[in-house]
């Protein structure tokens, strides 16, 4: 939807020592600020990033580009659903950041959950993409959905599957690590302060039981499904972890295993990189992606549309009056589709049934 006055592009960014003076509450810029952040910071000491370095740039970068399109898809020309002697029809769903009501309401739209909550779509396949916490008021909740669709779906013959997202990567660093400094590349970082900075909820935090902890410590990274390359960010980081699928998510998993702060803290970096298929070279990107894991197209979140279209508002409060969000984008020469409609940003939560039509 599109940015009101005084409303800042999405904030994202890595904290270091220098980024609190005295024991205050944070206060992110944009239309998801809070009066007061949830959680108290302790004091940090001045150090200073150096030339070009953020995992997570606090001005994202707008540009206007004329080769992207926007997908708008009417649910009357969706499909019908396979038999059931064969795979069902495959559903993605882009970041949520803990907005369950939207999200529930998104999967009624698309009829793969029921007025109660439960499991609709037979043996229809769904995937989300990660981020399922933070910026917004239950990702607690949001989790708990994900797990019991997943057992729903696979008793009616259909699966229910996640991606981890680089927001599963802070909170499971935030609640192991907590104040544990970690070598940043810009000083001395700790995961609290990251997760505190990037719209962390204490609520969440204290709703966190092992269950969830150990969901989300094996979630895959990457997967590919009719044609499509599921992945959380756009980025070819992922090529630093393996030359294949099954490659990338063991490593994955086995550093988060080794519960080394400083090997999860580079995964984190790494995972928050985006904007890779959207510059000059994007496409290129794309590809290397492709010829090393397979797909014909990239499916992505992370970085909301509005940026990804540019034409956003800046974070010292201009409003350049951002674009509605309707459905996916597809860009990068048609080969990556982005899936997050920026719901932190009173845009919209997309599920989106693959493939489409362009």
């Amino acid at each position: 939807m599109t940015q009101g006055a005084g409303q800042g592009p999405e904030v994202e960014r890595t904290a270091t020592l220098r980024d609190f003076r005295v024991p205050a509450y944070v206060h992110e810029t944009g239309p998801y600020a809070h009066s007061t952040h949830p959680g108290e910071v302790a004091p940090l000491l001045d150090q200073a990033y150096p030339e070009g370095y953020t995992p997570t740039q606090r001005d994202l970068p707008v540009i206007n580009r004329g080769d992207t399109v926007q997908v708008h898809v009417d649910p009357d020309s969706l499909p019908a659903p396979q038999p059931a002697d064969g795979p069902g029809p495959l559903f993605v769903v882009g970041d949520v950041h803990g907005y369950l009501d939207e999200l529930v309401a998104a999967l009624q739209e698309k009829g793969l959950i029921d007025s109660a909550g439960n499991w609709s779509a037979g043996t229809a396949r769904l995937w989300f993409l990660g981020d399922f916490t933070d910026r917004g008021p239950d990702g607690i909740g949001v989790i708990d959905l994900v797990m019991r669709l997943s057992a729903e779906a696979a008793a009616a013959g259909g699966y229910c599957k996640a991606l981890m997202g680089n927001h599963e990567l802070l909170l499971l660093g935030a609640k192991r690590f907590g104040d544990t400094p970690v070598n940043s590349g810009a000083g001395t970082a700790t995961f609290q302060a990251a997760w505190l900075l990037n719209g962390g909820q204490k609520t969440d935090m204290d709703r966190l039981q092992d269950h969830h902890l150990q969901w989300m410590s094996r979630l895959d990274a990457m997967e590919e499904v009719d044609g499509h390359l599921l992945v959380h960010s756009d980025t070819t980081a992922y090529l630093d972890y393996g030359n294949s699928i099954e490659a990338v998510n063991d490593t994955v998993r086995e550093t988060l295993t080794r519960n080394d702060a400083d090997e999860v803290w580079d995964l984190f970096r790494k995972f928050t990189r985006r904007f890779s298929f959207r510059d000059e070279g994007g496409a290129d990107h794309v590809r290397s992606l492709l010829d090393t894991y397979g797909g014909t197209r990239i499916v992505h979140g992370h970085s909301p549309i509005p940026y990804l279209m540019g034409e956003v508002g800046s974070e010292d409060g201009e409003d350049s009056g951002g674009p509605v969000v309707e459905g996916p984008h597809v860009y990068a020469d048609g080969l990556a589709i982005g899936m997050d409609g920026g719901v932190t940003m009173a845009g919209k939560l997309l599920v989106q049934q693959l493939p489409l039509d362009i």
